[in-house]
């Protein structure tokens, strides 16, 4: 089962690629420049798309849950670069309290949970699970797919008040990969001498899309520079509208209009690289992840003729979360595919280290819609061969690690874009 790109490679991807290769040392170089004044996310996901014209993220997640899809071979690079960003909050650390999501019925997520207590034990820490559920009061056991099991605990506030952890259980780092959809936990604010990572407002009930991709614009333009390509070949075009209600229809003027506007420019860009491709925009809430409360256009006037199951499906996202801001967001195509199927690459970062990644492969969507679907299932990446090592000798397009090396440097722009989008954000930046 070996990903494939169907389209004639031609032109603008190419030359990026050869760019890209050509720069390797100066790249590397100012990535490590870059990580001397901005702090990486503890962790991180990057959904990207290939549309063989441009290669662009899509979607950058703080609170990554797929690390069970992440081939096996990648285990002892992900122990590594674990260490090290343990070594930046808590160099003295024995205990880890992690706190996963709360849909523990999900037997693919709960796998995602086991391959991190893994990788963090490896490190040499003891790890255990703690929950901010009403419903958790005990130790409660979690039943695996393989017949194991796991046991999740109430968090508990110290008698001091100024730590966190569980009855039996002071932790020097409290890792989340709980997306906080449903607004931030009173129990984890306001800890003293104890590391939150990632930070409470990098939670869904704080942190906005739009502020991402306005921080990866400015990335996006400083690494065009560097390497002299057009940085939209990397940066899909976006544009946000406050105060939708997909329900009573108010905001849609302003949605529609905005459409047109993103659309007007893509088609200048499409004109000036030749590009045949229709092009669309993706209109997605500003806030929440799972593949929610996304949609297609094409044209604006797709905006006016939305009937009730789509409006249904726009107006609510993760958690019962009403959705009021959007995103809308430049369509980039697929042209990857495993089997036949349309996929994209996802990349996964610890610190700032690629430790991995995999396919989404769908076979009931298109090259024009979102993956992240019912349907979905995963192919590891071929990071085996270090994603730093590309072959500048092999022709552009013929080689996977060359191939795999773009996605990483992709990625790790936008790993650099969350870092300057939490620093932004943060509401005690003197910790910066």
């Amino acid at each position: 089962m070996v990903p494939h790109l169907v389209t004639a490679l031609n032109g603008p991807l190419f030359e990026l690629e050869k760019k890209i290769l050509n720069a390797t040392p100066a790249i590397e170089r100012w990535f490590r420049m870059e990580w001397q004044e901005h702090t990486p996310p503890f962790y991180c996901s990057v959904d990207l798309r290939n549309a063989g014209f441009k290669l662009a993220p899509v979607d950058t997640n703080l609170f990554p849950g797929g690390f069970n899809n992440l081939s096996l071979d990648m285990l002892p690079l992900s122990v590594q670069a674990a260490m090290a960003a343990i070594d930046k909050y808590c160099p003295e650390a024995r205990n880890l309290l992690l706190i996963p999501e709360g849909h523990t019925r999900n037997g693919h997520y709960l796998e995602n949970v086991v391959r991190l207590m893994q990788i963090f034990r490896q490190t040499g820490l003891n790890v255990r699970l703690g929950s901010w559920s009403p419903e958790i009061t005990e130790p409660t056991p979690i039943a695996l797919p393989d017949g194991n099991m796991l046991v999740l605990e109430p968090i508990v506030r110290s008698a001091n008040g100024r730590r966190a952890g569980l009855k039996d259980f002071d932790p020097c780092t409290i890792l989340l990969n709980n997306d906080m959809s449903a607004g931030l936990p009173a129990i984890l604010e306001n800890l003293h001498e104890q590391s939150v990572l990632p930070p409470l407002h990098a939670g869904w009930a704080v942190r906005r899309k739009s502020n991402h991709f306005a921080a990866y614009d400015e990335v996006a333009k400083k690494f065009g520079k560097l390497i002299d390509v057009d940085p939209w070949m990397l940066n899909p075009y976006f544009g946000k509208c406050g105060e939708i209600n997909f329900m009573d229809h108010s905001g849609e003027e302003c949605l529609a209009s905005n459409v047109d506007v993103l659309l007007a420019k893509i088609r200048k860009k499409y004109k000036e690289y030749g590009i045949k491709e229709k092009p669309f925009v993706v209109v997605k809430a500003d806030a929440g992840t799972y593949g929610m409360g996304i949609m297609t256009v094409k044209d604006a006037s797709e905006i006016k003729d939305l009937n009730r199951k789509q409006r249904n499906k726009m107006a609510v996202i993760k958690d019962g979360q009403e959705v009021h801001d959007v995103i809308l967001q430049e369509g980039v195509h697929t042209f990857e595919r495993v089997n036949d199927a349309v996929a994209e690459p996802v990349v996964y970062m610890i610190d700032r280290y690629v430790v991995g990644g995999f396919y989404r492969v769908n076979e009931e969507r298109d090259i024009d819609q979102n993956l992240n679907a019912p349907g979905s299932h995963f192919v590891p990446l071929a990071f085996a061969q270090q994603h730093s090592m590309p072959d500048i000798n092999a022709k552009p397009g013929t080689a996977a690690p060359n191939r795999f090396y773009m996605y990483g440097v992709v990625a790790r722009l936008a790993l650099l874009a969350a870092s300057l989008e939490m620093e932004r954000t943060d509401p005690n930046p003197e910790v910066y």
